[in-house]
């Protein structure tokens, strides 16, 4: 593997071209994030937040969306399998359900579990950005956002070009791919087409995902109204995915679609942004590929939502507020029907003192649920801007989640879900300090989380099954630092971004016999990256990752790609974890060793 991808690299290393600088990149600064109903550049914002770019993304040695979040420090995603096939995501220590995803602002999470929270990634080559926001989210999205939000923002107004790409390589993976833009004179639509397979790097580890992506603007020189719809199919052996690493014979299908329309209008100092939307996602997992009547479960879930988001600037400030109004439903031959209505009510105001040096934004959710009745969310942001370049800002907020149907009404032979169960809750609080300037941006932040409530399975006696309760208390403290660094050599720009963040979780001890979930978050994460370039048309990144876990185990990862460019032909090569580590994520599943794609796109204009 490592001789293959030397041969590769100096073979196109080698070939000498004229230096030539590469196109302006999108600036930071020139962002506005979604962190808010208030329009904030990026600078500006009193939060923690990552944003990567479109061109970060390509450059990036990635394949897919979970690829691209394993590079960012704070942000822990646990795959199990190849290809992002299925994946949890975390975020500063929390569980995979206490992280909420949206598209284009669609929180698209699952009532049923969020492990199906992933399902949602879109191919890369339709991404603008991806936002994460750290730290507790609630007051800006509603539950779920218990420790942080991600935000994928899907491109518009491209020019015209219709791109083909075929990618493939190890364990018999092969790929294909067609992305279309097409202007007219009062509409843009954007397609998407992909398919990836892979024979697997072990046995049942196979996979077939196919992905279907439509964008379109009408109306854009008047009042924009654009429509989003996307589908993603994946079919994949489960090898130990769930149960116990010797269930070798798992399998499981999942459909996965969204619907969305939304628009964007001002009215003097209004600025209103309306929205409907319905989520679909179908899950079917047998125990035993090949006879699925030992042992199967189907469950479908909806979920139709409005929402009416607005800001109001005034004399005093800017003033933010929404209201979103959702029902999600599930039909499940394990969980039963059941369904739910929710009502969120928005409300933030930013004030700016001294000069609009000093920035206070207060606000709140509240959320009313058919089953869990009323819950409110405060919070608070606040900055201070020394220069343009400096900036400390604290935050602190109140969150919580409500249980999953999994966790209520879950029941196999080994576990059962518990229909009494409370929210979590959560108050976390974070302080930091930010350097930005054009060629380098640096962010340190200190943060606390003590949270109540929390969901386990447990129980005293062995031979009984582990029943879903309320029985953790947890205090999560940590310590976050990143480094993003641009400097010019040989004519071109290079990127630095590295990453660090400590993890220290301090558990009420339990008293119980046995405990499914142990607190097992990355203690210690190291993240980094260098994207170069040296010749003309060619560039290369090369990536590092190390995790720590509060159990004890660790590991590093080092990716590498290389894009060579000529006319309307992209070469590329990307070769995962090139010294063939021995690791695991999550459940004792191992991740595959070295792996090589090769991949060639042709773009038309």
């Amino acid at each position: 593997m490592k001789t293959k991808l030397l041969i590769v690299f100096s073979f196109i290393s080698a070939i000498n071209f004229a230096q030539e600088v590469p196109p302006k990149e999108e600036q930071l600064d020139e962002i506005i994030v979604s962190a808010s109903r208030i329009e904030i550049p990026f600078s500006k914002d009193s939060r923690t937040i990552t944003v990567i770019t479109s061109k970060e993304i390509q450059k990036s040695a990635a394949l897919t969306v979970s690829d691209i979040l394993k590079q960012v420090a704070g942000v822990d995603v646990r795959s199990r399998g190849a290809y992002g096939t299925q994946a949890d995501l975390y975020i500063r220590g929390g569980g995979f359900d206490q992280t909420l995803l949206l598209i284009d602002g669609i929180k698209v999470d699952d009532s049923q579990t969020g492990h199906h929270t992933l399902n949602m990634a879109l191919p890369l080559d339709v991404i603008e950005r991806i936002e994460i926001i750290k730290g507790p989210a609630a007051r800006i999205y509603g539950q779920n956002a218990f420790t942080g939000a991600i935000n994928i923002i899907t491109k518009k107004k491209a020019s015209a070009f219709v791109s083909v790409g075929a990618r493939g390589g190890s364990n018999q993976s092969l790929s294909g791919e067609v992305t279309a833009n097409t202007n007219f004179e009062n509409s843009s639509h954007l397609v998407h087409y992909s398919r990836n397979t892979s024979k697997g790097y072990r046995y049942n580890t196979d996979y077939d995902t196919q992905n279907y992506f439509l964008k379109s603007t009408i109306n854009s020189e008047i009042i924009p109204f654009e429509i989003l719809a996307t589908h993603s199919e994946r079919k994949f052996g489960a090898n130990g995915f769930y149960a116990t690493a010797s269930a070798k014979d798992q399998y499981e299908e999942t459909q996965t679609s969204l619907i969305g329309f939304s628009s964007q209008f001002k009215i003097a100092n209004l600025k209103l942004s309306p929205r409907l939307y319905w989520r679909r996602n179908q899950d079917k997992y047998v125990f035993l590929r090949h006879d699925p009547s030992v042992y199967r479960n189907l469950h479908i879930t909806n979920k139709i939502g409005a929402e009416i988001n607005a800001s109001y600037t005034s004399n005093i400030g800017v003033s933010g507020f929404g209201v979103d109004i959702a029902k999600v439903f599930i039909a499940s031959n394990n969980l039963g029907n059941h369904n739910r209505f929710m009502t969120t009510l928005f409300l933030e105001h930013r004030f700016q003192f001294l000069n609009n040096k000093l920035d206070v934004t207060p606000g709140i959710a509240a959320t009313y649920f058919s089953d869990f009745k009323l819950h409110a969310f405060p919070g608070v942001d606040i900055g201070y801007a020394f220069s343009k370049q400096w900036k400390i800002y604290a935050n602190a907020g109140y969150t919580y989640r409500i249980p999953t149907y999994t966790d209520l009404y879950y029941s196999d032979p080994t576990s059962l879900g518990n229909e009494n169960l409370a929210p979590e809750e959560a108050i976390s609080e974070e302080i930091g300090i930010k350097f930005h300037q054009k060629k380098i941006n640096i962010n340190i932040a200190l943060f606390n989380r003590d949270s109540k409530n929390l969901i386990d399975y447990v129980k005293n006696i062995e031979t009984n099954p582990f029943v879903a309760t309320n029985i953790r208390t947890l205090n999560t403290k940590g310590f976050e630092a990143n480094l993003d660094y641009q400097f010019s050599f040989a004519g071109y720009t290079q990127f630095l971004k590295t990453g660090y963040t400590f993890i220290n979780d301090e558990v009420k001890s339990l008293d119980i016999n046995f405990s499914r979930y142990a607190i097992n978050s990355l203690k210690h994460q190291v993240t980094g990256s260098f994207r170069s370039q040296f010749l003309k048309n060619l560039s290369q990144t090369l990536v590092y990752k190390y995790a720590e876990k509060t159990a004890g185990e660790s590991y590093s990862i080092v990716d590498a790609s290389a894009i060579f460019q000529v006319v309307k032909f992209e070469i590329s090569v990307t070769a995962q974890n090139i010294f063939n580590k021995e690791y695991t994520e999550t459940n004792l599943v191992p991740m595959p060793k070295g792996n090589l794609i090769f991949g060639l796109k042709y773009t038309f204009d």
